[in-house]
C-alpha cells in the first residue's frame, strides 16, 4: 500500500486564524463528522473526504461520542483513517469530541456529570485509536447538573492529559459567562464555543451581550455549526426534495421547508449568483464574514463527497461583502425557527 502523502502545498489553502485569545490555530474551514461518516456510508468514500480535506489544509476534523449511525461509529471510522492514513500527522491535526447527547442506556448515559462527560471522553479515545483529543466539550447544557461538575469534568480532562483545550456547545450568552468564569478559576480557560449559526439561524447575533460579544469577552474563539442550515442553504430544493436528501430521508424536519424559507433561498441564491459563488460557498463565507472582534473563528462544514467539500472550501476564496451585499443578504438572512440545539434538553 502507498502511503498517504498530502500535498505540500495544504498551508496555503485555506487561512487559519487564532482561537480567541489562545495560542491555538484553527483553519477557517473544519470537517464535521456528524453526517456522512457512520456505518451507513462507504468507508472508501468517507477515507477519500477525509483525505482530501487534509490535502486542502482542513487540519480540524470535529466529531462527537453519538455521531453515526449508530452511535460512535464515526469515531470509529476516522479512527481507522488516522491509522491508515493520518498517523504520521497525528501532530498536525486537530481533534476534537464531545459528549452531552444520548449515547448509551441509563442515567449516565448522557447529560453533564462527571461520571458520563470521563466515561464518554474514555470510550471515545478507544474508538479514536489515540491517547487524547485537541478539544474536549460539552456539547449541550445540562439543566439537571450544576454547570460547576461538568466544567470540572472538564478541567480534569486537560489536567488528566486527555485533551489540550476545553470548549462547551450550545451554551446561552449567560451560561457561557457562569461556565467560563469556573473554568478561568480552575486555571483551565475555555478556548472554544460551538454553536450552531447561519442565515436561516441567527440567535448567536441576538441579545445583550449576545453569544458572540459574551464568547468575545472571555477570550473564546467561536466555531459555528450548520452554516448550510442542514442543507436549505443550498440549490437541491430549488426544484422540489430530492429523494436523497435529508428532508428526503426525515433527517431534517419537513416544518423548516416552508414557502416562505424556500422564498429566502431563492433571493439568497440570486445573490450568490451575483458574487460568483453558490449559495453553499456565500452561506459559508456570510458566517466567517467580518464581524470584527466577535467575528468567527471558524466554519464548521460537513460533506457527503469530495466534490461537495471542494465546493464548500471554495467559500473562502471570497470571504468579502460590500455593505449594499450585507444590507441585501439581511432583508433574506432571517430567523426561521430552524435551531434545534440551543435550550434543548436530552432526558429519556
Amino acid at each position: 500500500m502507498i502511503p498517504f502523502s498530502p500535498s505540500p502545498d495544504r498551508y496555503n489553502e485555506i487561512p487559519f486564524r487564532p482561537c480567541g485569545e489562545s495560542g491555538l490555530q484553527l483553519p477557517a474551514i473544519a470537517l464535521g463528522l456528524w453526517h456522512n461518516f457512520g456505518d451507513d456510508r462507504p468507508f472508501q468514500t468517507q477515507r477519500d473526504i477525509v483525505r482530501r480535506a487534509f490535502d486542502l489544509g482542513v487540519f480540524h476534523f470535529d466529531l462527537a461520542n453519538n455521531y453515526g449511525p449508530p452511535a460512535g461509529s464515526a469515531e470509529e471510522n476516522f479512527g481507522r483513517i488516522l491509522q491508515k492514513d493520518l498517523l504520521p500527522f497525528r501532530h498536525e491535526l486537530i481533534l476534537s469530541t464531545k459528549a452531552g447527547w444520548n449515547m448509551w442506556e441509563g442515567p449516565h448515559g448522557f447529560g453533564g456529570s462527571r461520571k458520563y462527560l470521563l466515561t464518554s471522553l474514555d470510550e471515545s479515545l478507544k474508538r479514536l485509536g489515540t491517547d487524547h483529543v485537541d478539544i474536549f466539550y460539552h456539547h449541550r447544557p445540562d439543566p439537571d447538573t450544576p454547570v460547576e461538575e461538568s466544567m470540572l469534568a472538564l478541567h480534569h480532562a486537560v489536567t488528566s492529559g486527555r485533551a489540550l483545550y476545553a470548549g462547551i456547545s450550545s451554551y446561552s450568552a449567560e451560561a457561557t459567562k457562569e461556565a467560563a468564569a469556573i473554568m478561568r478559576d480552575l486555571g483551565t480557560p475555555l478556548v472554544i464555543h460551538q454553536p450552531s449559526y447561519s442565515m436561516l439561524n441567527r440567535w448567536i447575533e441576538e441579545g445583550s451581550p449576545s453569544l458572540l460579544e459574551a464568547a468575545a469577552d472571555e477570550g473564546m474563539g467561536v466555531i459555528g455549526f450548520s452554516a448550510l442550515a442542514q442543507g436549505l442553504l443550498t440549490e437541491k430544493y430549488l426544484d422540489g426534495v430530492p429523494e436523497d436528501s435529508r428532508l428526503a430521508s426525515g433527517k431534517v424536519s419537513r416544518k423548516f421547508f416552508t414557502d416562505e424559507v424556500l422564498g429566502h433561498v431563492r433571493a439568497l441564491t440570486d445573490i450568490a449568483d451575483g458574487r460568483g459563488q453558490t449559495l453553499a460557498q456565500m452561506a459559508i463565507a456570510w458566517v466567517l464574514r467580518d464581524q470584527g472582534r466577535a467575528s468567527l473563528t471558524t466554519a464548521l462544514i460537513g460533506a457527503s463527497s469530495v466534490g461537495q467539500l471542494e465546493d464548500s472550501v471554495k467559500a473562502v476564496e471570497n470571504l468579502d461583502f460590500t455593505d449594499e451585499e450585507l444590507a441585501a443578504i439581511d432583508e433574506h438572512a432571517v430567523e426561521s425557527g430552524i435551531n434545534q440545539w440551543w435550550g434543548a434538553t436530552a432526558s429519556r
